[in-house]
């Protein structure tokens, strides 16, 4: 596996969010840098197309994010935290 790593959008996208709820956008974007680098193999030589925004949720959060496989990153757009 390469080393994927994930990154806000804008340096203020996790303001405001909880402890309890910037732990679980670590852990859920973690998870997505992993099986993205299992998915996409090439990593910085893929030539293909991106996948686009793709959300995913788990409990209370949804995470909107772009997977940047030639710089081998998801990028998060969109915390969504219901509480």
């Amino acid at each position: 596996m390469a080393d994927w790593r994930w990154e806000g959008f804008r340096g203020d996208l996790f303001d405001g969010l909880s402890p309890e709820a910037l732990a679980e956008v670590t852990h859920l974007a973690e998870q997505i840098a992993v099986r993205d680098s299992m998915v996409f193999l090439e990593g910085a030589a893929y030539t293909g197309p991106g996948p686009g925004v793709r959300y995913e949720s788990r409990g209370r959060l949804m995470l909107g994010y772009l997977t940047d496989v030639r710089s081998e990153r998801i990028v998060v757009v969109q915390v969504t935290w219901l509480s």
